[in-house]
């Protein structure tokens, strides 16, 4: 297995450009499991949301 890259490195060659297109191609991804989460377990979600609005308003800029 010589030609895998290492866990947790880029690529050598991978331009800018690539990698902008993979992490994109990764938040779409993420965005996508959130959004069926929340579809299949609606509860959750809300509280998840609920959790969220609080921690927005107790922070401090």
């Amino acid at each position: 297995m010589p030609d895998r890259e290492p866990a947790g490195g880029p690529p050598p060659h991978e331009t800018d450009a690539e990698r902008r297109r993979r992490r994109a191609r990764f938040l779409r991804e993420l965005a996508e499991a959130r959004e069926l989460r929340d579809r299949v377990q609606p509860r959750r979600a809300k509280v998840a949301r609920l959790r969220h609005a609080m921690r927005m308003r107790t922070f401090r800029w």
